[in-house]
């Protein structure tokens, strides 16, 4: 596959809201854990909300379509996710700009936007136990496949194993961040549940490239 048009992405979303939504109970059962008990009831929700925008009609461009997904986001979910997931697709629309595809590279760059603007709204740093730690080594691991030399559809897949590896690396954090923060010592020994649904988004991603390649 040499470009991810419109509609891959929108294919990827549709993947993504269904995933969440399967998963939403054990999302929850995560979050149960250390934080609000909410996050895979808010994932279904925000994404539900997304579905019913877009069936309506995909954006031809791809600013104006993770623009909707991010504006979406942002208004229908409560609690932490919401404004960081909104924010995530929203810089990956202003990146991305106004195409009607994405080469490797600029699906890279989109990607890497999203997670800058997850660290600036959230603060987080490796090691924090929040959805940084799947996040940002997915795009590092993505940015290294296609420099070398790799296809888009083998960099997503890099991305996504990278995602679920930094996912159960933060089974033995303590966090330092959000709700989990306050247990201290306690939250070590779960899964933190932004990183797994960050985990979903990749190989949602991965899985919808490769069957779209």
């Amino acid at each position: 596959m040499a470009a991810v048009d419109t509609a891959v992405l929108a294919d990827w979303i549709a993947r993504f809201g269904a995933a969440v939504t399967e998963k939403r109970d054990w999302l929850t059962e995560l979050d149960s854990a250390i934080g609000d008990a909410d996050h895979g009831a808010n994932m279904a929700r925000g994404m539900g909300a997304v579905g019913e925008k877009l069936s309506a009609g995909v954006p031809a461009t791809v600013d104006e379509l993770l623009k909707t997904v991010g504006m979406t986001l942002v208004s229908s979910v409560g609690g932490a996710s919401g404004p960081l997931y909104g924010t995530f697709f929203l810089r990956m629309g202003m990146t991305a700009g106004a195409v009607s595809d994405l080469d490797g590279a600029a699906l890279a760059a989109a990607l890497r936007a999203g997670l800058d603007g997850i660290v600036a709204r959230g603060k987080a740093e490796a090691g924090d136990k929040t959805m940084f730690d799947a996040m940002a080594p997915a795009v590092d691991a993505m940015d290294a496949a296609l420099a070398a030399g790799s296809s888009v559809s083998d960099a997503v897949r890099a991305a996504a194993d990278a995602a679920a590896a930094g996912r159960d690396a933060t089974l033995p954090l303590v966090a330092r961040k959000g709700r989990a923060s306050y247990l201290g010592e306690r939250s070590a020994g779960h899964l933190d549940p932004g990183a797994a649904s960050t985990a979903i988004l990749f190989e949602t991603l991965a899985e919808t490239i490769e069957d779209s390649a």
